[in-house]
C-alpha cells in the first residue's frame, strides 16, 4: 500500500520535479555535505569491521584511482575485465555473468536501498551520479556519488533538516529511488547481455533480491527497527513493480556474488 492519500499515478506525478538534482544545485553544498555524512557514518557503523558494504563515498573526497564512472565505464572494457576476472572463478559464462550483475546491482540498489530502510534517506543513484571502485582483486568493493543530495521521507532522523530535499511520503521516497536506479540498472543489463549470456527475468530478480537483503540484514545489523525497514523495503520493491519491472520474479541463482566484505558482514 503505497499511502492513504495518494495513488501510484499520482505520487509519480508529484515527484517528477525531484527526478534529477539540478534544482537543488543552488543549496548550500556544505549542508548537503553535512546530511549526506551523517547518513554515511550510519549506515559505516552497522558493521564496523566492513564499513564499506553498504555506505558510499562522495567523490569530492576520493581520488580517481580505481574509480570508474558508471555512465562511461559500462561503454569501456570495465564490464569485459569483470567478466575475465569471474571466468576465473567460474569458468561459466552464464554464471559469470550473473556474477558481474550481482555486483554492480548491489552498488546501484543494494546501498540504496539499505539507506532507505535504515533511515528513510535516499541519496541519487541515477547512471550520471554513481562511481564504482575496485579493490585489489580487482572486484567491486565501493561504490561512489557525485551529488551528494539526500531525498528524505518523513520520519527519517533527517527530515526537516537543511540540505536535504523532503519528499511528501515515503512512498514518494521509494518511487523516486526506483526510477533513478533504473536509470543505472538498464544500462548495466545491456552492457553484461552484449558481451554475455544473462536472462532478463534473472536480472531482475536480483534486484527484487537485493532489496529484500537490505530489508532483512539492516535491522540484524542496527538491532532495531525491523518493522520500519520491512515497510520501507516493501514499498520499494511495489515502486519497482509499478515502474514496470518483474523484480518480485524468482530463478533459481547458479552463484552467489564475490563480496568478501559482506561475507565477513553477514557472518
Amino acid at each position: 500500500m503505497l499511502n492513504g492519500q495518494h495513488n501510484f499515478g499520482e505520487l509519480e506525478r508529484m515527484v517528477t520535479m525531484t527526478m534529477t538534482t539540478q534544482h537543488v544545485q543552488s543549496r548550500d553544498p556544505d549542508l548537503r555535505t553535512d546530511a549526506f555524512a551523517r547518513t554515511c557514518a550510519r549506515l559505516r557503523a552497522l558493521n564496523p569491521d566492513c564499513p564499506r558494504v553498504y555506505a558510499v563515498a562522495a567523490m569530492s573526497d576520493e581520488g580517481k584511482r580505481r574509480w570508474w564512472r558508471l555512465s562511461t565505464g559500462l561503454e569501456s572494457d570495465r564490464v569485459d575485465h569483470l567478466l575475465s576476472r569471474s571466468l576465473q572463478d567460474l569458468d561459466n559464462s552464464e554464471a559469470a555473468a550473473t556474477q558481474v550483475a550481482t555486483s554492480l546491482i548491489h552498488a546501484i540498489v543494494g546501498r540504496v536501498a539499505a539507506s532507505i530502510v535504515a533511515d528513510g534517506t535516499a541519496w541519487d543513484p541515477g547512471l550520471e551520479n554513481l562511481w564504482i571502485h575496485m579493490d585489489n582483486d580487482s572486484s567491486i568493493d565501493w561504490a561512489g556519488v557525485a551529488d551528494e543530495t539526500l531525498r528524505v521521507a518523513p520520519g527519517s532522523s533527517q527530515y526537516g533538516r537543511d540540505g536535504v530535499v523532503e519528499m511528501p511520503c515515503e512512498a514518494a521516497l521509494s518511487i523516486w529511488a526506483a526510477h533513478r536506479c533504473l536509470t543505472s540498472l538498464r544500462a548495466v543489463h545491456s552492457a553484461v547481455s552484449r558481451r554475455a549470456p544473462i536472462d532478463s527475468v534473472r536480472f531482475w530478480g536480483l534486484v527484487g533480491e537485493s532489496i529484500l537483503g537490505a530489508t532483512a540484514y539492516v535491522p540484524i545489523l542496527a538491532g532495531e527497527g525491523e518493522t520500519a525497514a520491512w515497510r520501507r523495503g516493501q514499498g520499494l520493491l511495489d515502486a519497482f513493480v509499478g515502474a514496470g519491472v518483474p523484480v518480485r520474479a524468482r530463478r533459481k541463482a547458479h552463484v552467489r556474488p564475490r563480496w568478501s566484505e559482506l561475507d565477513q558482514a553477514l557472518a
